[in-house]
């Protein structure tokens, strides 16, 4: 229903007024569940019930749902990238994406595309949240905002358009916001993220696995 009122209207519009869609359809969505659950925060019940992994005769603990998450993780980009790379509707979405106008000459069903996308994209982001939730699960209806922001540098760090970069970029922001937070300042530690992500894009402006793209005038 969001991809039909919000984005589909948008086809040929520019990517700037798509991505300004996006921001005010995620403010539309918090003050949704803002005027439906009220602001109080509320708890969730973890997915994952298993004990702690202690290492280093204990000196070293992982979550067991950090450990979920970097299983999920894995074979989600490996079933993505494969979806991607070897199924029809896969190659039609990356048709799409390259040039939509060329892909409805070659016989693609772009709106069903495009669609079809918009429900995997909304899936996966489903699967986050619950274990993103299950590690932290104080809930409130902007509990989702930092992290939507930190997927999209993610995925800039390792480069738009790569899978196997945006996981690569998270974990590189990962580790830089742990470090920041151990040997800098927790208060700062988003402000660095960001920082890193504006080096980034100055040295290596398609990411750490965008490949540079020469379109012909």
């Amino acid at each position: 229903t969001i991809e039909r009122i919000a984005y589909k209207p948008l086809r040929g519009a520019s990517p700037l007024a798509v991505l300004i869609t996006a921001i005010g359809v995620s403010y539309f969505l918090q003050n949704l569940a803002l005027l439906i659950f009220g602001s109080n925060t509320k708890q969730f019940t973890s997915v994952v019930n298993l004990p702690t992994l202690k290492l280093a005769g204990g000196a070293l603990s992982i979550s067991a749902v950090t450990i979920i998450t970097i299983l999920t993780c894995v074979v989600v980009m490996v079933a993505l990238t494969s979806f991607i790379n070897k199924t029809k509707m896969g190659q039609a979405m990356l048709a799409v994406s390259e040039d939509n106008g060329a892909a409805t000459l070659m016989g693609i069903n772009v709106n069903g595309t495009i669609a079809l996308t918009f429900a995997i994209g909304s899936a996966l982001a489903a699967v986050a949240g619950v274990l993103y939730c299950s590690a932290y699960p104080n809930l409130s209806p902007y509990t989702g905002a930092m992290p939507g922001i930190k997927a999209f540098v993610a995925a800039v760090f390792g480069g738009i358009g790569s899978i196997p970069g945006a996981f690569i970029g998270g974990i590189i922001l990962g580790v830089i916001e742990a470090l920041s937070k151990a040997y800098i300042s927790s208060q700062l530690s988003d402000a660095i993220v960001f920082a890193v992500l504006i080096v980034v894009l100055l040295v290596r402006p398609t990411g750490i696995l965008g490949k540079k793209i020469n379109e012909k005038v």
